[in-house]
């Protein structure tokens, strides 16, 4: 499994897309935590117009194992979220980089402690 270079990492292994030029980034989970988690069944995420908090509890995915809390990498206003994943919520599993994404934020501030794709790996030993 590997992490695509030009994504940032949290050690709540989201990932974060560097912001477009509108300021907007793309936030999703990582394999690595898809796999943890198992066959994800229901997304909760926040709602168009929400301001999530970087570090903070922004929704939940509830997998056949566990449900697990979701931590936004950036703080800032969400723009858009992936309405796909109500209806399919395991494309989280299939496709965590491309159309597993989770929600779209217009970036205030970044996470301090984001990691690359490197650092990330070495932090999960994968």
């Amino acid at each position: 499994m590997s992490n695509p270079q030009n994504l940032q990492y949290s050690k709540e292994h989201e990932w974060l897309t560097a912001a477009d030029a509108d300021g907007v980034s793309t936030v999703g989970i990582t394999e690595h935590a898809a796999t943890a988690l198992g066959d994800i069944v229901y997304v909760q995420l926040p709602a168009v117009g929400d301001t999530v908090t970087a570090g903070e509890t922004c929704g939940e995915l509830e997998s056949t194992k566990s449900v697990s809390d979701l931590y936004s990498p950036a703080s800032g206003e969400v723009v858009e979220v992936n309405e796909t994943l109500t209806d399919e919520p395991a494309l989280v599993n299939a496709a965590a980089f491309e159309g597993g994404w989770l929600f779209k934020l217009k970036v205030t501030e970044a996470q301090a402690d984001l990691m690359s794709a490197d650092e990330y790996s070495a932090f999960t030993g994968s």
